[in-house]
């Protein structure tokens, strides 16, 4: 394996459903072993409820933010800032809510497998604009690379079930 040296600032942004997604290494560049991701989630946006084969983890770069986790057998909101890190395990249902004024930038470090996903289901960020509402065309397409990839979505009751308001 090669060394990797990625450079900021010219990589492609993708939106995601309102969040920014930037690679800092794509799956390809790191041989399909990992993928590290820059992900912007703008004040007052969720991450729905959901879960993948892929562990991730997330160090929080700055502003704050809360993470729905598994806890001793329970999902429970744990509430994060700069300088903190979360580490879901595959498989594991959890979510994402910025409930402060600022954008929350995390550094999620993930499978190849999950960034190759995010590559799929995402669609080239418009004039860096984050935390536009999403079409029903990015939802469909969303469900579709998720139910390929083997991913769980929660519906819009258990969402609601957990506080979060789609």
């Amino acid at each position: 394996m090669q060394t990797i040296h990625a450079i900021g600032g010219n990589r492609q942004i993708l939106d995601v459903l309102g969040v920014a997604v930037e690679f800092v290494t794509t799956p390809a560049e790191a041989a399909n072993l990992y993928c590290v991701i820059k992900g912007t989630i703008p004040p007052g946006m969720a991450v729905p409820l959901h879960s993948h084969p892929d562990p991730e983890s997330f160090y929080i770069v700055s502003g704050s933010e809360q993470i729905l986790a598994p806890i001793r057998d329970r999902l429970e909101w744990l509430d994060v800032k700069a300088g903190d890190f979360v580490h879901i395990p595959g498989g594991a249902k959890h979510a994402h809510r910025n409930t402060s004024a600022q954008p929350v930038v995390e550094l999620v470090i993930t499978s190849a497998a999950l960034g190759r996903f995010f590559e799929e289901a995402g669609r080239p960020m418009e004039d860096d604009v984050v935390g536009r509402t999403p079409s029903a065309a990015d939802v469909e397409r969303l469900q579709r690379v998720a139910a390929k990839y083997g991913h769980w979505l929660a519906t819009p009751a258990e969402n609601g079930a957990v506080g979060i308001n789609l």
